[in-house]
């Protein structure tokens, strides 16, 4: 089943140790913790690691975030793979569920999640598919 969800969530990234700066770029770790409303209902946990160039609006990073709440009512958790990077300003970003990572009543599913920011609040977009039951 082909399906979509839309939603907003509060993302609250926290750095972890001191980054490693050498040669113009600052490697970087920080956890993510955020809270969803909409069509997903719960949190995430994960981690993220980053690079930061030293021109502006320059960077590149990867995360693994674990999601845990209710999906259009179904229980379960799941795991977000998130590869990104920034040239200049204009960003591109992949996020994808990891397969198999899915539990509960979400087992089996598949997806990819879109991100955009307006005004300061984050939306989600997540287009998913649940085996036929």
């Amino acid at each position: 089943m082909n399906s979509n969800a839309m939603g907003t969530f509060k993302v609250k990234l926290e750095p972890q140790g001191g980054g490693d700066s050498s040669g113009g770029t600052t490697l970087g770790r920080m956890s993510i913790d955020k809270q969803f409303t909409g069509d997903l209902e719960g949190e995430s946990k994960g981690e993220m690691l980053s690079a930061m160039t030293s021109v502006n609006g320059s960077a590149g990073y990867v995360a693994i975030e674990r999601i845990s709440g209710t999906l259009e009512g179904r229980s379960g958790s799941f795991v977000l793979h998130h590869k990104g990077t920034m040239d200049r300003g204009r960003q591109e970003a992949s996020i994808t569920v990891v397969p198999d990572s899915a539990t509960g009543e979400l087992t089996g599913m598949t997806g990819t999640m879109n991100i955009r920011v307006e005004n300061d609040l984050h939306h989600y977009d997540l287009e998913y598919t649940l085996p036929e039951s």
